[in-house]
């Protein structure tokens, strides 16, 4: 497989940095070409500077176009970040909002004008897989837990950017209690990587509702006989 790491975290010699390497070395011997986009090594500017987000052959800059290039290349993107603030890094946000820019990661149509989107659009057939390290201890990050279940929090990356463009989001590997990980406990992690990163071609991604599925009506909102009842946001998956 091709695949494209992406990583936002500013320290090399963080326990990201080591995940990150220990990941690399691992999809090298298993034998797929991997590219990588480290944006505090690259300087990523995450500053929108067109309002509406427009990316075209002819206004788009000259690093997101080479980003769109790594997306379009790649089989699979991995996507490795601290979580801060419930969310992603503002460098990260900022790569999403200028890589995913209008025509490329939304307003993507088809030949009759459908829009496309939310399991189809420009990077559908790809996979995505979010690696995320947490402060918080794993039950509090649990179904019942004060932070919230942890695939809930970051439903807005992995349905809202990720499914949204099209790929096939598999379930993320969130690293809890990072600031108190143990030798130990960091080799255990660096196993845990390793074995989702061998199934990284094959394991069953998480099964969102496509928007063009049946699921839904004409308004986006899910049919009555659909896990009816229920408003939490697991309905979105089938």
């Amino acid at each position: 497989m091709n695949v494209l790491w992406v990583l936002a975290h500013p320290e090399p010699r963080s326990l990201n940095g080591a995940l990150r390497d220990e990941g690399l070395r691992t999809l090298a011997d298993l034998g797929h070409d991997v590219r990588q986009s480290d944006l505090y090594a690259m300087r990523w500017n995450p500053v929108v500077d067109d309002a509406a987000g427009t990316c075209d052959q002819d206004t788009c800059d000259h690093d997101v176009r080479r980003e769109q290039e790594k997306l379009l290349w790649a089989d699979a993107l991995v996507v490795q970040f601290p979580l801060w603030w419930h969310s992603v890094p503002a460098i990260l946000k900022g790569w999403f909002d200028r890589v995913f820019a209008k025509g490329f990661g939304f307003g993507v149509r088809d030949g009759d004008g459908r829009v496309l989107r939310y399991g189809e659009g420009t990077l559908a057939g790809r996979r995505a897989f979010v690696i995320t390290t947490a402060g918080a201890r794993a039950a509090g990050m649990g179904p019942r837990g004060v932070h919230g279940d942890a695939e809930q929090v970051l439903f807005p990356l992995l349905h809202g950017t990720l499914w949204y463009t099209g790929m096939s989001v598999l379930p993320p590997l969130v690293l809890t209690g990072a600031d108190r990980l143990t030798p130990g406990g960091y080799r255990a992690a660096a196993a845990e990587l390793r074995r989702r990163l061998r199934s990284l071609p094959t394991a069953a991604p998480i099964p969102y509702r496509a928007e063009h599925g049946g699921d839904y009506d004409e308004h986006l909102v899910l049919r009555p006989h659909v896990a009816p009842g229920r408003c939490d946001l697991a309905v979105h998956r089938a």
